[in-house]
């Protein structure tokens, strides 16, 4: 079992949502490092998705049916409530359920999904990981060179087109050590945990630098490259330690695991509702959000299970 990429798909999921957290916490300061777990997220992802045996119609749709009732059943909940916006037009609905804005997790993973199916499918792409991701980075440098606004600070801006570069970086990064488990998985690397500090502190130390100094917002790019160097060693470090995390009690894994179940659904959840729901005084709104959001999360993921399970059964009978 490799039991590190529960634990790293669940801590994805609460440094995204802490992410949200803005107005929650006494200071919002500690609100912060959501595209860090967005990465996580997407390096999981591509983890877990290198395994590519069906033609691309089948396995885009598998795809499309694990996350879109999900998306569908929050959206429809959350429009009735009045908590998200909604236009009546072909535009409000392609918005809302199609090519969901509100929710840029989404519309990037049903994007890259197009991009990785390739390169896991072609095998001289998927033997060559680290190849096709320094063409990819040259592409990404020459369209940051050439066209980029490099005006002010906002490379790390989830709703804009260029941080789908990241994220595809990031699915690479974990295809890439899907491929060659044996070679990390469980062996120590002293290296890796003393530069894991080191990279964090650096990484959101050029965040506040570039977001406060206009004068060097041309090397802002910088912070990217930072932030991908600190989730390959976050991945080596717990690629690691995963025969150590297989063996924690039953309890802490159950609570792990848990969590890793219903990350989607965390993910949609906390949309729209954080606001809504803090006014109480800290730690008590914070204990309110957490549960509240947890617990819609769980029963979305129940309902949208209900809705996946024939679907998916329909794309699993062959022709």
């Amino acid at each position: 079992m490799i039991f590190f990429i529960t634990v790293l798909r669940a801590l994805a999921a609460c440094i995204i949502t802490n992410s949200h957290y803005v107005g929650v916490y006494p200071t919002d300061l500690i609100a912060n490092g959501g595209l860090f777990g967005d990465v996580i997220f997407f390096a999981v992802s591509g983890f877990c998705l290198t395994n590519v045996k069906n033609s691309f119609p089948k396995w885009y749709g598998k795809r499309l049916v694990r996350v879109f009732p999900a998306v569908f059943i929050i959206s429809i909940i959350y429009i009735l409530l009045g908590i998200h916006e909604f236009q009546p037009t072909l535009q409000g609905v392609i918005d809302s359920f199609i090519l969901p804005v509100k929710y840029h997790f989404v519309l990037s993973i049903i994007i890259l999904y197009i991009p990785f199916y390739i390169v896991m499918k072609v095998e001289k792409l998927r033997e060559n990981i680290p190849a096709v991701a320094g063409i990819t980075a040259l592409v990404w440098l020459a369209i940051y060179i050439f066209v980029y606004d490099k005006s002010y600070y906002h490379i790390d801006t989830v709703r804009e087109p260029m941080i789908r570069f990241l994220f595809f970086f990031a699915m690479l990064l974990g295809a890439y050590f899907k491929e060659n488990l044996e070679k990390y998985r469980n062996k120590k690397s002293i290296i890796s945990w003393i530069l894991l500090p080191i990279l964090f502190v650096a990484y959101f130390a050029s965040k506040l630098i570039f977001s406060r100094v206009d004068s060097i917002s041309d090397l802002q790019i910088v912070n990217q490259i930072i932030l991908f160097v600190l989730l390959a060693v976050t991945f080596r470090c717990f690629m690691s330690i995963d025969g150590w995390l297989e063996n924690l009690p039953k309890w802490i894994k159950a609570i792990i695991t848990f969590v890793s179940g219903i990350t989607l659904e965390i993910y949609l959840a906390q949309i729209g509702i954080i606001d809504k729901l803090n006014f109480l005084p800290f730690p008590l709104n914070w204990l309110l959000i957490t549960g509240v959001i947890v617990l819609l999360a769980f029963i979305l993921n129940k309902f949208s299970s209900l809705v996946q399970r024939p679907l998916l059964k329909l794309l699993n009978k062959d022709k």
